[in-house]
């Protein structure tokens, strides 16, 4: 596949927030001010990237599931971070970059796998 590694991250992002939204909507949460204060856990750069670090040094990523994320994470980007560092934003789109990745592809039973072990990283560890 030949697609912009910042295209896919734009796909992923939109896939990962939804796949978040559900998942804290399916805990019983109903206030919209609370659902958007836990979704932030989970999308924020900082978070995203611990959890890709995470799953790095486990080796929990296929190959070609590591080739996507280095090649998102090190695509040259004019895009200036607000609120973290340019490192940890890198991480964090390497992250939606996958997650397009495999979105566009029609890898759902992956995206579910990756996106479970997100929801178990938090609920462990309280990145």
């Amino acid at each position: 596949m030949n697609k912009n590694m910042l295209v896919l991250a734009y796909l992923g992002d939109a896939i990962y927030e939804t796949y978040i939204r559900k998942y804290l909507i399916d805990t019983g949460i109903v206030k919209v001010n609370k659902l958007q204060s836990e979704s932030i856990k989970y999308v924020s750069a900082k978070s995203q990237a611990e959890f890709l670090k995470t799953m790095i040094e486990n080796n929990y990523l296929k190959e070609d599931e590591l080739k996507i994320v280095i090649t998102a994470r090190n695509h040259k980007n004019n895009h200036k971070p607000k609120n973290c560092d340019i490192i940890t934003y890198k991480y964090a789109t390497g992250l939606e970059a996958l997650i397009g990745y495999l979105y566009y592809n029609d890898d759902f039973k992956r995206i579910d796998e990756i996106m479970s072990l997100v929801v178990k990283l938090k609920n462990e560890s309280q990145v």
